[in-house]
Parts: C-alpha cells; sequence; structure tokens
C-alpha cells in the first residue's frame, strides 16, 4: 500500500517492494503505455503506472478496487498498490490480431455483466466535457461544439440493463489463456448500460458488432431489436469519447498518431449522421 503521496520511479518501486525481481520486457505497446513485466524465478508480474497526470488519483485506485472485486475467469488477480503503481497477476497467453469469434465474446460480456457492480458509473456526459475543456484549443471545431450540446441536450440514453463495464473491448486487451479468455487494462471500468459496453466494442464495421449483439441478446435472454436500438442509441456518444479521448492525448503527448485518430474519428461521426 502506499506511504506517500508522491508517485515512484520504476527503479525506486522495484528498490523498494521487488528487490528480488528483474525487468523481463516493456509491457504491451496499448495506446496507454506504462507498464512493464519483472519476473523472478519464472515468477512475473505486470507493473501497471498511472499514465494520466491530469486525472484523479482516485482513478488509478478504482481500477485496483476492481480488480480485486473480480473473479480469476475474467481479469488478473492483483498483487499489490503503490504510489502511482499496480501490481497484478501476468496472464499466459496470446493477445490475438482481432477479435475472437462473436459467440465467445459474448459469453466473455454476458459474464462480466453478472457480476457484482462496481459501485461507480461511467462518467459518459462528464468525460466528453472534460474532452473538450482539455485539448488543443485550437483543434475545438464548431462540430465538436455542436455535437457537444447536442448530445447534452438530449442527456444520456435511458439504460437497458445497469451492470460492471470495462469500456475498452479491443483486440489487445483479450488474453487468450489456457482457461478461456480474459481482459486487461480495466482502467476505464464502471457500472453502466450494458448497451453502451456493446456500443464501445472496436469492432471492424456494422455487421460484426449486430453479430456480436445477437450473440449477446440469446444469452442475456433480450430481444435482439430491442438491444439493437439500444445500441445504436450509445454509437453516437461512443465516437464522441473516442473522438474527444484522441484530441486529449494528442494535447497531452503530442503523438501525431492521436491526431491522426482523432480525424479519423470526426470523419466517422460526420459521415454517420444521426444514430438510427
Amino acid at each position: 500500500m502506499p506511504f506517500s503521496n508522491s508517485n515512484l520511479s520504476r527503479d525506486a518501486l522495484l528498490s523498494r517492494f521487488f528487490p528480488h525481481y528483474s525487468v523481463a520486457s516493456a509491457g504491451p505497446a496499448g495506446l496507454s503505455g506504462g507498464s512493464c513485466i519483472i519476473e523472478r524465478d519464472g515468477q512475473r508480474l505486470v507493473l501497471r503506472q498511472h499514465h494520466d497526470p491530469d486525472a484523479p488519483r482516485s482513478h488509478f485506485r478504482r481500477q485496483y478496487h476492481a480488480l480485486n472485486q473480480l473473479p480469476s475467469s475474467l481479469a488478473p488477480r492483483p498483487q499489490g498498490f503503490f504510489p502511482g503503481w499496480m501490481a497484478v497477476e501476468y496472464l499466459h497467453g496470446e493477445t490475438p490480431l482481432a477479435l475472437p469469434p462473436s459467440g465467445r465474446l459474448a459469453s466473455l460480456l454476458h459474464h462480466l455483466h453478472q457480476q457484482r457492480r462496481f459501485g461507480w458509473r461511467v462518467p459518459v456526459l462528464p468525460l466528453l466535457e472534460r474532452y473538450w475543456q482539455c485539448c488543443d484549443p485550437a483543434r475545438r471545431t464548431p462540430f465538436w461544439l455542436r455535437e457537444l450540446r447536442r448530445l447534452r441536450r438530449r442527456a444520456e440514453p435511458k439504460v437497458l440493463r445497469l451492470a460492471p463495464l470495462h469500456m475498452d473491448i479491443h483486440a489487445g486487451n483479450i488474453v487468450v489463456t489456457g482457461q478461456g479468455l480474459r481482459l486487461i487494462d480495466w482502467e476505464y471500468a464502471g457500472d453502466g448500460d450494458i448497451a453502451l459496453e456493446l456500443a464501445a466494442v472496436w469492432s471492424e464495421d456494422d455487421g460484426q458488432r449486430q453479430q456480436l449483439i445477437n450473440d449477446y441478446a440469446r444469452l442475456a435472454h433480450l430481444n435482439p431489436a430491442q438491444l439493437t436500438r439500444h445500441v445504436w442509441r450509445w454509437r453516437r456518444w461512443v465516437l464522441m469519447l473516442m473522438a474527444g479521448w484522441y484530441e486529449y492525448r494528442w494535447q497531452q503527448t503530442g503523438d501525431r498518431q492521436f491526431s491522426a485518430l482523432a480525424d479519423d474519428a470526426w470523419r466517422q461521426l460526420k459521415t454517420k449522421g444521426q444514430e438510427r
């Protein structure tokens, strides 16, 4: 547990809490970054860093609490929380290049959504507001402002079914282990509508998303047409979240990949028009 309010450097963390471990490799090169793998006598742990200096410290601790609550059939087990870091179990397996078949993914998400709620909500509208306020002023376009105001007036869609959500489902956050699929990178987790989760999955196209919706509806005993309507009500909110997050990361890092990804998200929003 933390002993001070100052974040530790990686070397200080290793020296103080893991003196017999050595760095095996840098962690997965995801968009968030800030992790590494340490090893001792064949035992591996992942050290995850609080990568967002502007986010409240409580958000990082929430991720640790979520991992403590979740079963090992869904997520790696947490091993310790330290100033600016957490240690979690290393999952032995492979990260797929694409999403698993929709039936397997739907089963994984349904399993997650049946768990006890975390106790905090996914703050969709507050996040949209924060990304607008914290982005590069030169990137604030009239289109972005119009869309933000429109969603603010409309308010978030009504919840179909409230459940714990992961909110960052893509191939890079899935590990195929000998015991089945597991999810990593829980920093955006919170309670929310199951339709929001399905709307946020990084599907290749609308057809792949629809197949996931159909498979999930069967498992959850929901009407597929009803679930589809709810997912598409959330879809524009999700695209706005994606665009805003890329803008936010561009402002933080100056990495041009984020401005390019933001531009692509804005193009999607302009071409898709109104929600179904």
